[in-house]
This record gives C-alpha cells, structure tokens and sequence, in this order.
C-alpha cells in the first residue's frame, strides 16, 4: 500500500513536471518566435537601408556622370572656338598678305596712269581730232583712227583697272577688319567657357571625393573614355580636314544618308538587333549598339574605304574604353567607328583599303562594355552622327 502511494506520488511529480516544462517551451517557443521576427524586421530594415545607400551610389554616378557629359561638352565647345580662332587668324594672315600684294599692283597701275597724264599734258593741245586731221591718206587716217582707238582703250581698261583695284582693297580691309573684331567675341566666348568648364570641374571635383574607392575606380573608367572619345574627334576632324582640302572642295557629304551606301555592319543581322534606336540613347553615347549577346558573329565594312585607327585600347590584360576598335575612312565625307570586338580579333590594319563586306573583326564585349554587342558609329567631319538614317 505503502508503494503504491509513493509509486502515485511519483506519477505526479512527473505530470507536473512535464505540465511545468511543457508551458516553459511554449512560454520559450513564442518568446523565440517574437524574437525572430523582430530579427526577420532587422534584417528588411537593414535590406532596405541596403538598396537606399546602393540607390544613392548610383545616384551620385549617375549626377557625376552628367557633370562628366557636361564638362565634356564645355571642352568641345572650347576646342570648336580654339579652331574658329586659328581660321580667323590664318585668314588675318592671307588677307594683310593679299592686301600688300594688290596695294604694291595698285600703286604701279597708278603709276602708270600718271604717266600717262603726264604724256598727255606734255602733249599740250594736241587732240584725237587733230591726229586724225593731220593724216595724210586714207591708209594713214585709218591707221591714225586704229592707234587712237587702242590708247582710249588702254586708257579706259586703266582707269577701270585701278578702280576694281582700289575696291578689291577696301572690301578685304573691310572683311580684315571685321575678322579682327570676330577675334575678340570668339576669346570673350572661349573665356566664358573655360570658366563655366573651371567651375563644373571643381563641383564635380567635390562629388567624387564623396565616391567610395570602388566607385571612384568606375568613375576613373568612364572618364578615360570621355578622354578617347575626345581624342578620336580630333584625330578625324584632322584627317577630314586635310582630305578637304585635297580635294578642294570637291567632297561632299551625302545629303540624304540613306542613300550613303552602307550595308548593315554585322552578317547576316539587321536594324532589327538595335533595341534602342533613339539617338543619343543616353547622355554621352555617340553610337548605337547592335545587341547580339553571343559571341563568334562577324563584323564587315559597311563601305569601301581606308582604315585610319586599328587599335586596342589596354593596359597590361585590361581592356578600356572602345577596346578592340576599328575606324574606316570612306571618302565620301564620313567615316564609321566598330568598337567592343574580341580580344586579338581585328583582321585589318592602318592604312589599309577594305572594300564592302569585308570582314574586319569578330564581335566581343572589350573596354567599356557589358554583354556581346557591336558599338556603330558614323562621324561627319570627325564629329559623330546620328547612324540610324546611314543603316538599311
């Protein structure tokens, strides 16, 4: 009897420590549940907070970048007045030159006509009628009339001669002047702009210290592209202005780019593969992108003409801004830019003549670029154009 009130007794313990513990874990369970959801509430917090800050570093490239777009456009505008500068002076050069050359004309042929007044004075009374009543024959009264005919001609065409000289003089001191007078709005401008460029190069200045390392290494990126963009201008503006002046004139731009001749730069793909037609398709792209995203397709001439830049943009093993790129000169006033091929793929060189569909280079993604795609570009006097209207 004895036992079985101890053995109850035990029984009992044990229910009441099982009923103590049992509402110690769910006493624990919902305390760890309110614990891991304010854990769960951190962690969205902290995700968001995350995206904030990841936003706000795009953010800030993204302002950086436009103040980049922006400088770079105060340094074109400033190298296009420079080139304004350096024709007006060439042109104040040539003109004082012409200007000497037909005041020294001028002064002869005003020499000659005084003295030729001097004959005449000299010659006292004697007049046209009276050689022409002094002859003694026929023969002699026309030869007379012949030779007095042809002094009032000279005398006439003289006369004229000075007074188209003595215009042709005040006409180019006329425009001399007013290119001298250009000269001074033209440094006005550029000084304008080399201070509106001086103040948005210190305020991005202060934007990209706030950079992270990472982002400043981007921006490094995006900047040295901007500089190569800028030296390629330059370099074909040269190359087009020396073939203009070789050809005197004679080279024209199509006025109608669809009718430029080209054919589509990668085989066997078409406008179709350009995603984004608009043009620019963001701030700083002087091209469109042919978007492929695989690898091996072939990029052709899309006309005849002369390869004046084969290169690849790197240092060491890292490719930078256009990478594998090609620019061909077609002669008729434009020229076209293949940028992003495979490593090691150009298939031509500088100096070089292709001919239409001629293979230049392999598609890749080098330098500046995320994904397989062809960078086209088409440039008029070393300045780049809108392709869209050039492409079939």
């Amino acid at each position: 009897m004895k036992k079985e009130i101890i053995f109850r007794m035990f029984v009992i313990l044990i229910i009441l420590i099982l009923c103590f513990l049992n509402c110690t874990y769910a006493a624990s369970s919902t305390e760890l549940k309110n614990k891991q959801k304010d854990i769960d509430n951190q962690i969205e917090e902290a995700k968001e907070d995350l995206e904030e800050v990841n936003l706000n570093k795009s953010q800030a490239l993204q302002e950086i970048n436009k103040m980049t777009q922006e400088i770079s456009g105060y340094q074109d505008e400033i190298d296009s007045l420079q080139t304004t500068l350096d024709d007006l002076n060439t042109s104040i050069k040539e003109s004082e030159v012409k200007i000497a050359e037909a005041e020294e004309e001028y002064n002869k042929t005003q020499r000659l006509l005084d003295e030729r007044l001097v004959t005449m004075y000299e010659a006292g009374t004697i007049s046209y009628l009276d050689v022409l009543l002094s002859s003694e024959s026929l023969t002699n009264f026309i030869s007379n009339y012949y030779l007095i005919s042809e002094v009032a001609t000279s005398d006439t065409e003289l006369m004229e001669k000075i007074e188209a000289q003595r215009k042709e003089i005040e006409d180019a001191k006329k425009q001399l002047e007013d290119n001298k007078n250009q000269i001074e709005v033209v440094k006005k401008n550029k000084e304008a702009k080399n201070n509106e460029l001086k103040a948005a190069k210190q305020k991005k200045d202060v934007e990209v210290a706030k950079l992270s390392e990472e982002e400043k290494a981007i921006q490094n990126d995006l900047e040295q592209f901007e500089k190569d963009k800028r030296a390629i201008k330059n370099e074909l503006a040269e190359i087009a202005r020396k073939e203009a002046e070789s050809n005197k004139g004679n080279q024209t731009v199509p006025s109608n780019p669809s009718s430029s001749g080209y054919i589509f730069p990668v085989l066997g793909l078409s406008r179709a593969n350009i995603n984004n037609k608009n043009y620019p398709s963001y701030p700083g792209h002087t091209g469109v992108d042919v978007n492929i995203n695989v690898k091996g397709k072939t990029i052709v001439a899309v006309k005849d003409g002369t390869v004046v830049k084969s290169h690849a943009y790197k240092k060491g093993n890292t490719y930078y801004s256009y990478g594998e790129c090609i620019i061909i000169n077609h002669h008729d006033g434009t020229m076209t830019l293949y940028a992003h091929g495979a490593p090691g793929s150009r298939r031509v060189q500088e100096g070089q003549k292709v001919s239409q569909g001629q293979a230049i280079m392999t598609v890749g993604t080098t330098g500046n670029s995320s994904g397989y795609h062809l960078h086209f570009e088409v440039r008029v006097g070393g300045s780049p154009v809108n392709p869209m209207p050039y492409l079939p």
